[in-house]
């Protein structure tokens, strides 16, 4: 089991500790400091889709000019996501037979 995201965001630390807490053996990537977006992205696309995986809530979309938020399709979107990894929702966990994205923890309660 593999969980990407940002170590120092409040969403990962809080799906880790459900993990932790629970016994559930997992490797944890920083896509922002290892740069697997680019490499993860087209997979991860084809597996939830593009709009699961773009966090249009964040502050780092809100950063974004107009011009870079407007008519976002998945080319826009997947490149956005390559250049700025913040964008990408936090966690990413592939179970191996899932991918899921965000932190639910009665979904996460059921992994092992």
């Amino acid at each position: 089991m593999v969980i990407y995201g940002i170590k120092n965001c409040d969403t990962m630390k809080k799906a880790m500790a459900c993990l932790d807490a629970q016994g559930t053996a997992y490797e944890f990537i920083d896509y922002k400091k290892a740069g697997v977006a680019a490499t993860h992205l087209p997979d991860w696309n084809r597996r939830v889709g593009w709009q699961k995986l773009l966090n249009t809530r964040g502050l780092m979309w809100k950063k974004l000019s107009d011009t870079q938020r407007a008519d976002v399709d998945e080319r826009k979107a997947l490149a956005l996501m390559v250049e700025y990894p913040s964008l990408i929702k936090r966690p990413v966990l592939d179970t191996g037979k899932a991918l899921l994205v965000g932190f639910d923890a009665d979904t996460y309660a059921t992994l092992k």
